[in-house]
């Protein structure tokens, strides 16, 4: 017999939970919520309202910062200009002192020994007071009283200075340079040539630097090397130097070309001491700046009148790289133009005059890194 379904017994249902009988509380009335909504907005009002005062302090405090910064800015602009007129009346009264004194020597030079002999002895009156940097008796004295720096021969061996040791005989191209450069300056009563190039690595401090040495065995001349590529000064490492001084202190004043200037001193090259160097190691920010203003021809014309030099190389940077070149353009007489082998092209070439104008005298271009001339087979 087959068995019945079988039945199961249901569970029971929970009994039902109790109800919650805890009272509801009331709802905010509408003054309550009036009153929370007037709290609301004057906190609001009162944060926009502290918001709003301390962006006005901060827009006070900032005006007060900028009226001040202004007030130091035109303060120091007054100094800078009272310093620069100083120094200009400085610079006049000492040129002419020294023109004075020149005129009084050659007066006195071409006076009759029998009249100045005629003459009672006088009293030498007593010499005006002037600065200890002007020397009283002539450029000679002065020239001799610079410093003096001694350099070591094999440091210009590895910078390529090839005028010291004249081993190699590329030192005949620039002693050949030399002769045809004084004669050039000599016809015209120049002295300041500027040494540049159309762009970097053409060898125009290279070119200064052997020059310059080839010059001092010149003994009849007195050449001053000037290193006012300020931008990337490195005459005085072709000469192993370091801590050089500051070129843009001589150009502003604040040091006589005679505290700065060095003379080569006693050498295994036989290079006279009729040289001397204005070397740099601080470079300067605003270069063209510095070259433009009145203050560097200044110091440039009391270079000369101080030391008379025959000649006074100038190495400044590449004339297509900057506008140094055409700044510092009023204080120098010609250009010598040096262009690099395989790497200058004939529209840097012509850039470079259009730049420089046709009124800029072009003494010569000095090809160097010429390749495919063996120089060797010309020594002798």
């Amino acid at each position: 017999m087959a068995a019945g379904p079988r039945f199961r017994r249901r569970k029971g249902r929970a009994a039902p939970a109790e109800d919650d009988l805890r009272p509801v509380p009331p709802l905010a009335s509408r003054e309550e919520r009036l009153a929370r909504r007037a709290e609301d907005m004057s906190a609001t009002e009162s944060r926009s309202a502290a918001a709003e005062e301390a962006r006005a302090r901060d827009g006070q405090a900032a005006e007060a910062e900028r009226a001040r910064h202004a007030a130091e800015a035109e303060a120091e602009t007054e100094r800078l200009r009272i310093e620069r007129d100083a120094e200009r009346a400085r610079i006049a009264r000492e040129l002419a002192e020294a023109r004075e004194a020149e005129r009084a020597r050659a007066a006195e030079a071409e006076r009759p020994l029998l009249l100045r002999a005629a003459e009672p002895a006088r009293e030498p009156a007593p010499a005006p007071e002037a600065p200890p940097s002007v020397p009283g008796d002539g450029s000679a004295a002065a020239w001799e009283r610079l410093a003096r720096f001694s350099v070591d021969e094999r440091e210009l061996d590895r910078h390529r200075v090839v005028t010291a040791s004249r081993h190699d005989p590329a030192h005949v191209a620039f002693d050949v340079l030399r002769t045809r450069l004084l004669q050039a300056l000599a016809e015209r009563g120049w002295s300041r040539v500027a040494v540049t190039s159309p762009t970097q690595g053409c060898g125009k401090t290279f070119t200064a630097a052997n020059l310059g040495i080839s010059l001092a065995r010149q003994e009849n001349a007195r050449t001053v090397v000037l290193d006012l590529d300020l931008r990337r000064p490195t005459l005085h490492k072709v000469f192993g130097l370091r801590e050089v001084g500051s070129m843009g202190d001589v150009l502003r004043g604040r040091t006589p070309p005679e505290a700065h200037l060095r003379r080569l001193g006693p050498n295994t090259f036989h290079a006279g001491g009729c040289i001397a160097f204005g070397f740099n190691d601080a470079p300067e920010t605003y270069a063209a700046e510095l070259l433009q203003d009145r203050r560097s021809r200044a110091a440039l014309d009391l270079l000369e009148a101080r030391f008379a030099p025959d000649v006074v190389l100038i190495d400044l940077p590449p004339a297509l790289a900057s506008d140094d070149v055409l700044a510092l353009r009023p204080a120098f007489d010609a250009v010598l133009l040096v262009v690099g082998g395989g790497l200058t092209t004939q529209a840097e070439i012509r850039e470079v005059q259009k730049r420089l104008g046709e009124d800029t005298p072009l003494l010569g271009v000095v090809l160097n890194r010429a390749e495919g001339v063996n120089t060797r087979k010309y020594a002798y």
